[in-house]
C-alpha cells in the first residue's frame, strides 16, 4: 500500500471515530453583516464519497497534504450566487450527495459568502472577478500536480454562473464543462461575452433558464440553453408581491430544484430544440432526428449522448414544460389531426385521456387552429400525470361560436404518439364527426 493510500485510510478512520477535527461548514453570517458589508474570503469545502457528511476545508496552497483530495479524480466545483442575507444555500447538501452518486469525484463547494453577502448587489458583482481569480489559481496548481482540465466541471448558480465563466475564460476555455443555472441578469445583460458566461469559456457549456424576465439573463449563452416553461414564469410560483420573499426568488431558484431533480433521476426533463417556446407549444419541434441516437436532449448530468451534435450545431435552444411540484415532469403526446369540414372554423383543442378510474386533460390553447377542408394539424398535448393503458379518448374543439348553429367538423384521422414513452403503441381513430364545442368520446384503435 502506498503512503498516500495509507494516509487516506487513516483520515477516514479518524473521521469515523470522531478523533479528527470537526467538520468545516459553509459560512453562516449574522443578519447585521449584509448591512455593514464583508470582505471577500473564498473557502473551498471538499466532499468525496468518503466524507459526504463532513466537509473538509481544502487549503489553496497546500492541497496536496489533504489525503481525501485526489487530483487524478474528476473534480466538480459548485459555486453559489448572491446571498443578500448571508445564510447558507439550502441546497448545498443535496447537490453534494447527488453529484457523488454520479461518479467517484472530488466535490468542491466554493464558499464565497463573504463576498456575495451584501445588501449592495453591485459589490457582490464586483467580487465575482476576485472569486474567479482565487479558484483559477487553485486549478492551475492542480494541473501542475497532474489534474486534467478535461475532467473539471464548474456548476454555477446565478452570479456563480458568471464566476464559472470567468474561470473558464482565464483558463482559455480548456475546462471540460460549465453548467450555468439561471445565470444572473442584472449588470450582465447586454455586456460583451468576455464580461459574462459564454460558450467559449469551456469545452462544453450547458445553461438552464427559469427567470429571464427578472433575476435571470436573457438570450443564449451555452452550446445548449434549456428554457423551462419558456425560461420565464414558473408554475407554482407566486404571482403577486403579497407572497413576500417567495415572489422575488421562486422563479430564479427553480433552476436549482429542477437540476437537483434531474440529478436524482426523479424527473425526466426532455427538452426539444426549437426556435421559440411558442413554436414548441404549437407542436412544431417534436422530433430529434438530428441527434445520434435520435433522442432529444435531457436535462441532467450526463450530456454525452448529445454533446458531439451540439458542439457541431453551435448554439441550440431547447424547451420543455414542467408541473408546479415534484417530480416536475409532464407527460407529452404528439397529436396529428386531418380535418375535412365544409365550413372554415377556428378553435382550440381539448383532449382528455381515460383509463377507467382516472381522467387527465390537456388544453392546447396557446393559439387558434384553422380547421377546413383537408387540413393537417400537429399539436403538443402535455399532461401533469401519466395514465396507462388508455381505454378511452375524449376530444372537444372549442370555437368562438356561442349563439349560432353548431357546425360539424369531420376528422379523417387523429393519431396520438407518446413522446417520452416511445415503446408504447400509437393510438388512432378514423373518420369522426363532431360538433364544435361538443365533446366526442371513442376508444383508440391501432394505427394503420
Amino acid at each position: 500500500m502506498s503512503m498516500r493510500s495509507f494516509l487516506t485510510l487513516m483520515s477516514i478512520f479518524m473521521l469515523c471515530k470522531g478523533e479528527d477535527s470537526e467538520c468545516d461548514n459553509f459560512t453562516d453570517l449574522d443578519f447585521h453583516e449584509p448591512f455593514i458589508g464583508t470582505n471577500l474570503d473564498v473557502r473551498l469545502l471538499l466532499y468525496t464519497r468518503a466524507n459526504l457528511e463532513c466537509g473538509q476545508e481544502l487549503p489553496h496552497h497546500n492541497f496536496t497534504q489533504e489525503p481525501l483530495f485526489d487530483v487524478t479524480r474528476p473534480t466538480t466545483f459548485v459555486i453559489h450566487g448572491y446571498r443578500p442575507t448571508g445564510a447558507p444555500p439550502i441546497w448545498i447538501n443535496h447537490i453534494v450527495h447527488l453529484l457523488a452518486a454520479q461518479k467517484d469525484m472530488n466535490i468542491l463547494v466554493v464558499d464565497w459568502n463573504r463576498g456575495a453577502c451584501n445588501l449592495n448587489y453591485f459589490t457582490a458583482v464586483a467580487n465575482t472577478r476576485g472569486t474567479a481569480m482565487n479558484i483559477t489559481g487553485l486549478i492551475e496548481s492542480m494541473e501542475k500536480e497532474g489534474a486534467s482540465l478535461d475532467s473539471i466541471h464548474l456548476i454555477g448558480v446565478s452570479l456563480g454562473a458568471h464566476v464559472a465563466g470567468f474561470i473558464g475564460a482565464i483558463l482559455g476555455g480548456r475546462v471540460g464543462r460549465i453548467t450555468g443555472l439561471d445565470p444572473a441578469g442584472p449588470m450582465f445583460a447586454g455586456v460583451p461575452p468576455e464580461d459574462r458566461l459564454d460558450p467559449t469559456d469551456a469545452q462544453f457549456v450547458d445553461v438552464l433558464h427559469t427567470d429571464m424576465n427578472s433575476f435571470g439573463l436573457r438570450g443564449t449563452h451555452g452550446h445548449i440553453d434549456f428554457y423551462a416553461n419558456g425560461g420565464l414564469d414558473q408554475p407554482g410560483c407566486p404571482k403577486t408581491i403579497f407572497s413576500g420573499k417567495s415572489y422575488f426568488v421562486c422563479d430564479h431558484q427553480r433552476s436549482v430544484f429542477l437540476y437537483l431533480c434531474a440529478l436524482n433521476h426523479t424527473c425526466n426533463l426532455t427538452a426539444y430544440p426549437c426556435s421559440s417556446y411558442s413554436d414548441f407549444l404549437s407542436g412544431q419541434c417534436l422530433q430529434c432526428e438530428t441527434f445520434k441516437p435520435a433522442t432529444c436532449p435531457v436535462l441532467g448530468y450526463d450530456m454525452s449522448p448529445w454533446k458531439d451534435t451540439l458542439l457541431r450545431l453551435g448554439q441550440t435552444r431547447a424547451y420543455f414544460s414542467t408541473t408546479a411540484e415534484l417530480p416536475y415532469s409532464k407527460i407529452s403526446y404528439r397529436v396529428d389531426l386531418v380535418t375535412w369540414n365544409q365550413f372554415l372554423r377556428w378553435g382550440v383543442v381539448i383532449l382528455r385521456l381515460h383509463n377507467g378510474k382516472n381522467v387527465i386533460e390537456a388544453q392546447m390553447d396557446n393559439k387558434l387552429l384553422r380547421f377546413e377542408q383537408y387540413t393537417s394539424s400537429r399539436l403538443l398535448a402535455q399532461f401533469d400525470e401519466d395514465l396507462y393503458p388508455i381505454q378511452k379518448i375524449s376530444l372537444r374543439i372549442v370555437t368562438g361560436n356561442v349563439i349560432g348553429p353548431r357546425y360539424k367538423i369531420r376528422l379523417l384521422r387523429i393519431r396520438i404518439t407518446p413522446l417520452e414513452n416511445p415503446n408504447r403503441a400509437l393510438m388512432c381513430r378514423y373518420d369522426i364527426i363532431l360538433e364544435e364545442n361538443a365533446e366526442v368520446s371513442f376508444k383508440p384503435l391501432p394505427c394503420h
